[in-house]
């Protein structure tokens, strides 16, 4: 039986989900709670390897594994994509405060050179993939190898995604609403080239999957940052909540489900 999700409606709703909350819980973390780029991301790293390994451990698909793994790469990916791109500069800190945390404040490379370097490195991940031979379809992963260069691509895309979404909310002009709704319309050009047949499902998978990681951080941003600065004001934590409980019923439905269709499968294997 297979580790990972079929592609599913659902299955979109909890990834725009995980994502959202990976960017707003990043932000709790490091700047709400004050804790900083550096030390949210080596701890949020620490807990990523640690949900890895579950997931890479079970011999199933279980939705509580599979989600949280992806939880901690959006929640990773945005703190290791601010501590690339950002500085100590009033630009980038809450108002009023002069540091984050214990360590670096960032590394200030700016969004364009932390896009190039994040694009590099999953262009690596995906020429070694190909050269491994192992199948590119979320579908047909079913080996150890292939589920680990699978993870590594998650965590190198939700960076990047990060810094698109970060670089549209506060560097393009659009805006948090006018990002998002710019990062909408290419995910809805995509749905419409699944239906062209020469199109490869599986590039319109990895773009689309790249593509909800930045939906998800200037719908984050949307929901937390001050009116002033166009958002709503919501707050990091109280958005984070509302996010989780969402992800959280999905993903307790999700394994009903699951549940059940292992239960018909034994069934069937003992008829």
């Amino acid at each position: 039986m297979k580790k990972l999700p079929e592609i599913t409606v659902a299955f979109w709703i909890m990834k725009i989900a995980a994502t959202t909350l990976g960017e707003t819980a990043g932000d709790l973390f490091a700047q709400t709670l004050k804790l900083g780029y550096f030390l949210t991301t080596v701890a949020l790293l620490a807990i990523f390897v640690v949900t890895l390994v579950v997931q890479l451990r079970s011999r199933h698909y279980n939705p509580f594994f599979y989600w949280t793994v992806i939880l901690t790469t959006s929640t990773a990916g945005t703190t290791v994509s601010d501590f690339m791109n950002r500085d100590a500069s009033g630009e980038y800190l809450p108002a009023g405060t002069t540091s984050l945390g214990w360590g670096p404040q960032g590394l200030g490379l700016g969004y364009p050179a932390g896009a190039t370097i994040l694009v590099s490195l999953l262009l690596a991940v995906f020429a070694v993939w190909k050269l491994s031979g192992l199948p590119f379809a979320l579908n047909d992963i079913d080996t150890f190898r292939g589920e680990v260069l699978f993870w590594v691509a998650i965590l190198v895309s939700n960076t990047l995604g990060t810094s698109m979404g970060d670089f549209l909310s506060d560097s393009s002009g659009l805006g948090y609403a006018g990002g998002a709704a710019l990062i909408a319309g290419l995910l809805a050009v995509l749905l419409a080239l699944k239906y062209v047949p020469s199109v490869p499902n599986v590039l319109l998978f990895w773009v689309a999957f790249v593509l909800t990681r930045p939906l998800g951080a200037t719908a984050g941003d949307f929901l937390t940052k001050p009116i002033a600065k166009g958002g709503l004001a919501l707050g990091t934590l109280g958005s984070s909540v509302v996010l989780l409980v969402v992800l959280v019923a999905f993903m307790a439905v999700t394994a009903r489900r699951q549940h059940a269709l292992q239960h018909s499968f034994r069934h069937a294997l003992r008829r």
